[in-house]
């Protein structure tokens, strides 16, 4: 049992307490005794009665932590679990067991749940798993030894990366063998009664080998052994992934855009997946190269590059417009994530565009030949640190045009996942509850926002109940999300000529978009009752039309002034009725202008 790894774990002490009730002999039962009572212990419960005490912070820690990083579990076994835990709670009092009887209630969702994610797989469980669905005998190390070479090439779960298991794997090994090194000082330090957990003896060779062996004991018999040695291809490890450096890159580029690995970034509109890890390697090489003296200024841009080029939605970009803003030029910022339309057939050295395209791109008006002549050097050292990217085929450059590939934006978003940044696919984004698209997409670039919203309407026939869906996700979205302007402005970029107008209809009711459905309707010609529009969104349509993102402020409160001549109550009616429907957007919006409720 345990005491041939980790000694004193009080595992006989606590079967002998048992009432030799049928489930306590259980095969799984006694398996899980042996792993929780030792995990306990391995992670510091005080074993001063001699046998280690749940308390609840380290079940929780147990359940949602450590058993989904260490320990497979077969099928219909992982009740054993908290049922040893509460046994093991019943041998305590002074409260302890109500305690532990709460900890465990409050943790078991999130314990099943990490058990049956497959973000949670290292390839010690994984392994374990197979080898159990061929029959091995998991206890037997000859059994393994004889059977994981068949084995060879199973496939991963759905959506499950090789680098996500060795990531996974390198981290479970590195805290285990932390807690066995704590356990071992802790114990030599301060001399429990029970006896130490780790002898002398047993960490002869390293606190290394004695955390392998817990690994064999609670997943399989002489595994560690196997995948370190004659079968070491089955579990490369993080030499095995250099990109993993580009995949770091792309996760600081993310949190300087979002801030949470968790907000997604917007999907592409074509990806082509093959081989992306070999594709990630070729990349690295590039970046790496690209980060020498020689591509100064801007080699040591291309992580950010490729990031800005995935956050578009992949839509091609501009290296003029790029260079101009590394340079520090005023660009409209409505005109930062416009698509660049994308020349058949231009070849040849990098020419800046001509003067009226650049006003277009960077929408300032007065550029002159002088101007384009100052941005012609860094624009073409830009276009040198495109091109070096273009050589891999994961990026392209047509005259002006940049952007990825569609092999290219598979690659980055396979990067950006195996850093477990959200970058969904465009039909996983379209899946979405509608409430959580629109929360996503009010912080995308209005193209792809555009796309996935006609995407998920489309994937649902464009049915009246599909529109009604996502109209209706309007409110809560809004009322939860940073900026609720950005939520109100993804309804202009639905095609409400195609929406059923019953659909139309019943979102005239609605406090944020209700006064925008009107419109939509009066637009198309069909008869809407105006009377159904409550006040919050009529007072919110006139907030949104406000010239408010540019132009001189006294456009701005004569846009105002005129609006509130038609107001009910006039301009103090009008500024309560938008600060209560979103203070945030009216305090951005009027508080330039002196104007306060």
């Amino acid at each position: 049992m345990a005491e041939s790894v980790l000694t004193n774990t009080g595992l006989d002490r606590f079967l002998a307490l048992l009432d030799g009730g049928p489930g306590h002999r259980d095969p799984a039962f006694l398996r899980a005794a042996e792993v929780v009572l030792g995990l306990l212990a391995l992670r510091g419960a005080d074993r001063a009665s001699g046998l280690p005490a749940p308390e609840p912070r380290l079940v929780r820690q147990l359940l949602v932590e450590d058993l989904p990083a260490f320990v497979y579990v077969p099928p219909g076994e992982l009740d054993a679990y908290p049922a040893v835990v509460a046994a093991l709670a019943a041998r305590f009092d002074g409260g302890l067991r109500e305690r532990t009887a709460a900890a465990v209630e409050e943790s078991a969702g999130d314990f099943a749940r990490a058990m049956d994610d497959p973000g949670n797989l290292t390839w010690h469980r994984w392994y374990a798993s197979l080898l159990r669905s061929v029959g091995t005998d998991l206890a037997d190390p000859a059994d393994v030894r004889r059977r994981i070479g068949a084995l060879d090439g199973a496939p991963l779960p759905d959506g499950v990366l090789r680098a996500d298991l060795t990531v996974r794997t390198a981290l479970a090994d590195t805290v285990l063998t932390e807690a066995v090194a704590r356990a071992y000082v802790r114990d030599a330090e301060a001399p429990p009664p029970a006896g130490p957990l780790l002898t002398d003896h047993a960490v002869a060779a390293g606190v290394g080998p004695v955390a392998a062996a817990l690994l064999d004991r609670w997943t399989a018999a002489g595994l560690a052994e196997q995948l370190a040695g004659p079968y070491a291809r089955y579990a490369p490890g993080p030499d095995d992934f250099p990109h993993l450096a580009l995949a770091d890159a792309l996760l600081d580029e993310h949190m300087d855009y979002y801030g949470d690995p968790g907000l997604p970034v917007p999907p592409p509109a074509e990806t082509a997946d093959r081989d992306p890890e070999r594709a990630a390697d070729l990349l690295l090489t590039a970046v790496e190269e690209l980060a020498e003296e020689e591509y100064e200024p801007y080699g040591g841009e291309a992580p950010h590059l490729l990031y800005a080029l995935y956050q578009r939605g992949c839509a091609a970009d501009s290296v003029a417009r790029r260079a101009a803003e590394y340079e520090d030029w005023s660009v409209d910022p409505a005109l930062e994530d416009v698509p660049v339309a994308v020349p058949g057939g231009v070849t040849g050295p990098y020419v800046v565009p001509p003067v009226p395209e650049l006003v277009r791109l960077l929408g300032t008006a007065g550029i002159d030949e002088a101007d384009r002549a100052r941005l012609e050097g860094p624009a073409r050292d830009l276009a040198v640190a495109v091109d070096r990217l273009a050589a891999t085929g994961l990026v392209f450059r047509s005259g002006d045009a940049f952007g990825l590939t569609p092999h290219g934006a598979a690659t980055v978003r396979y990067l950006l996942r195996v850093r477990r940044v959200a970058a969904p696919t465009a039909a996983e984004a379209a899946a979405w509850p509608a409430r959580d698209l629109l929360a996503a997409a009010a912080q995308w670039p209005r193209e792809p926002a555009a796309r996935v919203l006609a995407g998920r309407l489309h994937a649902r026939g464009g049915t009246a109940g599909a529109w009604t869906e996502l109209l209706d996700a309007f409110g809560p979205a809004h009322a939860h999300a940073p900026d609720p302007a950005a939520v109100r402005d993804l309804f202009g970029l639905l095609d409400t000529a195609s929406a059923p107008p019953g659909a139309l209809r019943a979102a005239l009711d609605s406090p944020v978009i209700g006064a925008r459905a009107l419109h939509a309707l009066e637009v198309r010609g069909e008869a809407a009752d105006p009377l159904r529009v409550p006040v919050a969104a009529r007072a919110l349509h006139v907030l949104d039309r406000l010239p408010a993102k540019k132009g001189p402020l006294e456009s701005r409160r004569a846009a105002f002034d005129a609006a509130a001549a038609a107001w009910p109550g006039g301009s103090a009616a009008l500024l309560r009725a938008m600060t209560e429907a979103d203070p945030r957007g009216t305090a951005r919006v009027l508080g330039p202008l002196g104007l306060h409720t």
